[in-house]
């Protein structure tokens, strides 16, 4: 099965790209399901559900979240209308939604779609994301109830995403990390067959920092004062993530690369 992972979907830009190249992108390389991270879409804090069905509709199979998932608060009751739509699974426990569902892919093939917060350098005392995906798991064993896991660790921390890695390797078919909106360069199969890769980098536009218009957040650097507020950039976006192909019998990776499509990270390894 090829499995495709897109990072941090950002502001307009972000969705425009969505909309535009997901179709083609997905159709030029083979893909079988598809999972976007949506939680920055809507003006680059939160989705809606307008936003949310943009996505959907575009070609993402599942929606995560993130730390944003509640900022836009329609989210609240728009997600236990939309299956699609996976929040933290270590998030509050009286939250809505979920944070872990089975999907099915091409050919009826079972995949499980699950997603942690961070505990290190993030604002807010989540629970232990190491003990809530072991249990989601242990569950769903691959080659058994599923035929593939797509696990999403959303952290600040590049050493806690290396760690929830090793910790699900064998267990997941890829452990993508997300939140710094900036690609990593350690795509690799794991020892034990986890496709595995530090962060996807996001989808926007990477004349920016980290997504959002230069000039405000460069004058907090310099200044250390706030004039404005942080703004999405709306320039020409890059798709970024990652593309794995699994092993339908054991649900193990046997190829992962990463992807970039279009805008100014174009000439990275699956351009268009």
């Amino acid at each position: 099965m090829r499995i495709l992972y897109l990072g941090d979907v950002m502001g307009r830009a972000g969705r425009r790209a969505i909309s535009e190249r997901l179709g083609p992108l997905k159709q030029r390389l083979g893909v079988d399901f598809t999972v976007v991270n949506g939680e920055n879409a809507s003006g680059g804090m939160g989705l809606t559900g307008g936003h949310a069905k943009l996505i959907l509709d575009s070609g993402a199979d599942c929606v995560t979240l993130g730390d944003h998932a509640f900022d836009q608060k329609e989210m609240l009751s728009y997600i236990e209308t939309e299956p699609r739509i996976i929040r933290p699974l270590n998030y509050s426990k009286v939250a809505p939604g979920r944070g872990a569902r089975v999907f099915e892919a091409t050919r009826g093939r079972k995949v499980l779609v699950a997603q942690v917060l961070g505990q290190v350098f993030m604002k807010r005392p989540f629970d232990d994301p190491f003990s809530a995906i072991d249990a989601v798991l242990k569950a769903h064993p691959l080659g058994g109830l599923v035929q593939a896991t797509v696990v999403d660790i959303h952290a600040e921390a590049t050493s806690e995403k290396m760690a929830m890695g090793h910790w699900c390797d064998g267990r997941a078919s890829l452990v993508v990390g997300t939140h710094t909106h900036v690609p990593t360069a350690d795509t690799m199969i794991l020892n034990r067959g986890s496709a595995y890769q530090t962060d996807a980098g996001m989808c926007g536009d990477y004349d920016s920092v980290i997504g959002m218009e230069k000039t405000e957040p460069l004058r907090r650097f310099l200044t250390g004062m706030a004039a404005e507020r942080f703004t999405p950039a709306e320039g020409e976006a890059t798709l970024s993530g990652v593309l794995v192909t699994t092993d339908d019998r054991t649900g193990k990776a046997t190829a992962v690369e990463a992807v970039r499509a279009g805008g100014r990270l174009s000439a990275s390894p699956i351009s268009a």
